[in-house]
């Protein structure tokens, strides 16, 4: 098995909430969509304001070469002045289980 899931952890800038983080995605979404090995993405909130947005991937190196199209071809998005970048914590790591 070689998928690999991306899961980045962030607090929204003061003023933000989740669902203007989810709108600030729109362009983030449809470029992640044409990117070779993107499955799925998912963005959850816990009640302490923390947002989870985790990527599911073929491989790791799918999520890598993405992440770092994010911060150089959509260096422009809105979604980056949406999140407190000082508190931002961003893992990619082979799966080893499955099950579904």
């Amino acid at each position: 098995m070689s998928e690999a899931m991306e899961i980045t952890t962030f607090q929204l800038v003061k003023g933000k909430t989740i669902k203007d983080f989810i709108a600030a995605n729109v362009d983030v979404d449809a470029w992640l969509q044409k990117q070779p090995g993107f499955i799925l993405r998912r963005i959850c909130e816990g009640r302490d304001g923390w947002v989870i947005d985790m990527l599911l991937w073929k491989s790791a190196r799918d999520g890598q070469r993405a992440a770092a199209g994010i911060m150089t071809k959509l260096s422009g998005s809105p979604v980056h002045a949406a999140i407190d970048q000082a508190t931002v914590d961003w893992t990619i790591q082979t799966c080893r289980h499955r099950l579904g």
